[in-house]
């Protein structure tokens, strides 16, 4: 064992699951952006968390609105997820520049993401600081999906995208 930067360590533990969590702006214009810290945290109730850096666009609305959805982005929605995770909301619409088309949620005003492997409907139940994120903690309050679509996205060490096949069997 050797010691490590910081910075290698994070590299060698990718890699991390990529969605795209949608939410919508102080004017209710809806964004989507690329996230990798997001995590299951409780089956009972289905809470999902998610750590945003506060300087975000997408910061401001889910603080606002109380709402998110993460989206699961299958391997087909690579090169639109990698638009939404490297553009921001603030200097136009990225949806639209990724090509990408929303639908209604089932449970809250903000739209999912139209052809995903998954997306969770979540209202913000809790938040905390960590640093220069915020965790916002989501209970789940509805689910769609394709499970014919099950090889989602991940993310590398070097920001490169890549579908792995999930397990679209129930337990």
């Amino acid at each position: 064992m050797q010691n490590l930067k910081e910075s290698d360590a994070i590299s060698l533990s990718a890699p991390f699951p990529y969605v795209l969590v949608t939410s919508l702006d102080e004017k209710e214009r809806p964004n989507a952006m690329g996230v990798a810290w997001v995590t299951r945290t409780s089956f009972e109730p289905f809470l999902i968390m998610i750590s945003i850096d506060r300087r975000r666009y997408s910061h401001q609305g889910i603080q606002m609105h109380k709402e998110f959805v993460v989206n699961y982005p299958n391997i087909d929605q690579a090169d639109a997820a990698l638009i939404c995770g490297t553009k921001s909301g603030r200097d136009g619409d990225k949806i639209k520049l990724a090509g990408l088309k929303l639908v209604d949620s089932v449970a809250v005003k903000v739209p999912t993401i139209e052809g995903v492997t998954v997306a969770f409907e979540c209202k913000v139940v809790d938040q905390f600081e960590t640093g220069d994120h915020t965790v916002f903690v989501g209970k789940v309050v509805g689910t769609s999906g394709n499970p014919e679509k099950s090889k989602h996205l991940y993310v590398s060490s070097k920001f490169k995208l890549f579908g792995m096949e999930g397990d679209a069997d129930s337990a």
